[in-house]
Formats: structure tokens, C-alpha cells, sequence
């Protein structure tokens, strides 16, 4: 099998995220290709593991690489925050969890959905190719202004209104259907000088789409706090992101939850009852090192940031 996909920070998460008891339990809630997962198999020999992704077509790569490791690994075709949700109470809670929220090389080069501006591939988008509206819907359907909004937003495009207005224009004439026709409208539509710049002109755009596409960032909270409270007590979390949209999401939960009190900043005496639930393990994002980015580029945007979750001796493992 050809593995196209280089996993980031892999020595980082092994490190920060080793297990430190006996036969545990780790959820890999972004397998991908199964790079993470076949690390950290390997490093612990007993190990085990649960491997979720949404897109089945990737996850039968991952089935084929983990092979050798039997069942050791074992798979769940669907999102994270249903699987958490749906986690059964009689189980053992797992004691590492990790989700990696970029996007596999497989996803650009191999899936033919169109995530790549570079390719004549449907405009799709879709990490699930079986439900919720593509890429194509979204730039076909939505309103000129709603548009603009969403690739200011979640791809923090600074012509996100010349761009809206260029693909509402367009698609009066002749409607969207492949990456590659979206990209020359995207192309066509931004000054002469922003053409020619460190990234393509279209490369925020794709991304805003994408997000919306798979609920990215509206999922995320949700996945955290689902994450969290099925992790075992002493448990570790670890999260990988790759733009600033996630990172923040990811860094203020993480904060708020190794505080004893949230009550508001008004308010003079604690009223809330809290305590901390994580002890934060990375006080600051781990970033790639120069000798990975030098290996693999994509990796130049990847943060990690690590908590544990605190044992406060009256929560059932």
C-alpha cells in the first residue's frame, strides 16, 4: 500500500502522551492513514487502541497498514463526538486520547472529493461523501453576503467580499461543479500582486469551505468537552491543530478547565462549587522542529497542546 500521509509531531505525542500503566486504552480520534496509531503500537507493545475516522475510504488504508498489529486496534467508522457520546459506561474508559485535526495528504491527492484548488476533481469536499451538503451546494447556493462572511471568518481572507462577489457573478452563468473551475474564478477575481504571493490565492477560500463543509469548528467544543469527560481519571488529552480558528478554541478550553473557579470576574466570592478538571501539560503550544519542517513542510503549522485530566479519587475508571 502506498502511504502518501507524513504524520506531525510524532515523537512529541509519544512523549507526552506515553502511557504510564499497563495494558492501556488510547482512542485515536482522527486516525487518517494510521500513522499516530502505528507509533504508538509500536513504541508500547501492549498498547491497544480504538482508530475512529468519518471517512471510510481512508480508514480501510489505515486497516491495511495496522494489519500486523491485530487485534490490538480495532476501528469505528464515524465521527468523534458521536463515538464519545455513545461511549458505553460499562467500558473502560481509555487513558490516552489524541485527535489530530489537519487534513491527510491522502484527502488532496488520492480522494478525488476536490480539497486540492490544484485538480479538476468534483467539488466536494466532504470528509463523510454521504451526508451534509459539498463544497459545490455551499459556493451554488448561498447568498452573496452569507458567503463573504464565511470565508472571512473561517479562512480569514481579506478579499473575502471581491471573491463572494466574483463566484455569485459566476455561477449566474454556468454553476460550479469541479475544485479547479472555483480556483480560476478565486484566481481571476483578487488584485494582480495577491496572485503572486507565499500561497495561492484560493488557499484561504478552500479552507473556509472545508470547515464549513465537515462543522469543523462547530463540532470542536462539543468534542472537547465529550473527549474530556470520557476520559479516564488521570487520563491524557492531547490535541493537534493546524490554524489559529482551532488552536484558540482549543488553548481556552483547556485553560478554563484547569481553573478551580469560573465563576465571573465580578463576582467577589466563588459560588460556582468548581475545581480544576486538567492540569495543564503544555503551557504553550509544542510546534515542529526546525530538522521536521524541514522534512515535512505541513508540519510548519501544527500546535500541540496536552492535559491531564485530574483524579480526584471519586470517578469511576
Amino acid at each position: 500500500m502506498e502511504i502518501v500521509h507524513t504524520s506531525v509531531l510524532l515523537q512529541e505525542c509519544l512523549t507526552l502522551l506515553a502511557p504510564d500503566k499497563p495494558a492501556s486504552l488510547m482512542v485515536d480520534g482522527t486516525l487518517g492513514e494510521g500513522g499516530h496509531s502505528e507509533a504508538f503500537l509500536t513504541a508500547f507493545p501492549d498498547l491497544r487502541i480504538i482508530g475512529i475516522d468519518a471517512d471510510i475510504h481512508i480508514q480501510s488504508r489505515a486497516r491495511e497498514r495496522l494489519s500486523p498489529f491485530g487485534e490490538r486496534i480495532c476501528f469505528y467508522p464515524g465521527w468523534s463526538d458521536v463515538f464519545f457520546a455513545e461511549y458505553p459506561k460499562d467500558q473502560k474508559k481509555p487513558d490516552i486520547i489524541l485527535i489530530d485535526l489537519g487534513i491527510s495528504l491522502f484527502h488532496y491527492e488520492k480522494s478525488g472529493r476536490g480539497f486540492s484548488f490544484r485538480t479538476d476533481e468534483p467539488l466536494d469536499m466532504r470528509l463523510d461523501p454521504l451526508s451534509g451538503d459539498s463544497a459545490a451546494d455551499i459556493v451554488n447556493n448561498m447568498n452573496e453576503t452569507d458567503l463573504a462572511n464565511l470565508i472571512y471568518e473561517f479562512g480569514e481572507e481579506q478579499y473575502s467580499r471581491r471573491i463572494a462577489k466574483a463566484i455569485y457573478d459566476s455561477r449566474k452563468s454556468s454553476k460550479f461543479v469541479t475544485a479547479r473551475s472555483l480556483a480560476d474564478c478565486i484566481y481571476s477575481a483578487v488584485p494582480s500582486n495577491y496572485r503572486h504571493g507565499r500561497i495561492h490565492p484560493a488557499t484561504k477560500t478552500f479552507q473556509a469551505l472545508r470547515i464549513a463543509v465537515n462543522e469543523e469548528l462547530s463540532r470542536l467544543p462539543k468534542l472537547l468537552e465529550l473527549a474530556l469527560e470520557v476520559l479516564a481519571p488521570g487520563g491524557r488529552l492531547g490535541l493537534i491543530t493546524f490554524h489559529s480558528l482551532e488552536d484558540r478554541i482549543v488553548k481556552n478550553y483547556f485553560r478554563l478547565m484547569s481553573k478551580a473557579c469560573i465563576c465571573p470576574p465580578e463576582v467577589p466570592i466563588c459560588k460556582c462549587g468548581g475545581r480544576a478538571r486538567v492540569e495543564l501539560l503544555t503551557k504553550k503550544a509544542v510546534s515542529a522542529s526546525e530538522a521536521e519542517i524541514s522534512r515535512n513542510p505541513p508540519s510548519r503549522s501544527a500546535h500541540l497542546r496536552v492535559v491531564q485530566k485530574i483524579n480526584y479519587g471519586d470517578e469511576i475508571r
